[in-house]
């Protein structure tokens, strides 16, 4: 299994970024995949989860109807757009699966697989 990230970078307070996941190893189709974030000194946080059918779920308060999470099963990716970013958002992004059909929660002990992060920072 290997998830790689990319798409992260410096952006102003408003901004977008899209993040990617590519992922190998296992039948993409099957599974749900997740991002987290980790912000500075603080514990990693589930920030959205899609499951095998796009069924979509969102953790924290202050991403919803900012972020929307997406899969692209011809390119085995998961994508995390991001809109209107704001300085809290600033992060370490990851992406992670449990390998099981349904998200398995905002939790990361759930998750099995993760990626190497990609750095998004919001600059005020």
């Amino acid at each position: 299994v290997q998830l790689v990230e990319s798409g992260g970078g410096l952006v102003q307070a408003g901004g977008s970024l899209r993040l990617s996941c590519a992922t190998s190893g296992f039948t993409f189709d099957d599974y749900a995949l997740a991002w987290f974030r980790q912000l500075p000194g603080k514990e990693r946080e589930g920030v959205s989860c899609i499951t095998n059918f796009g069924g979509t779920t969102y953790y924290p308060e202050s991403v919803k109807g900012r972020f929307a999470i997406s899969r692209d099963t011809t390119k085995n990716t998961v994508y995390l757009q991001m809109n209107d970013l704001k300085p809290e958002d600033t992060a370490l992004y990851y992406c992670a699966t449990a390998l099981l059909h349904l998200c398995s929660g905002r939790f990361p002990e759930e998750y099995h697989y993760w990626g190497q992060g990609t750095q998004v920072t919001v600059s005020s």
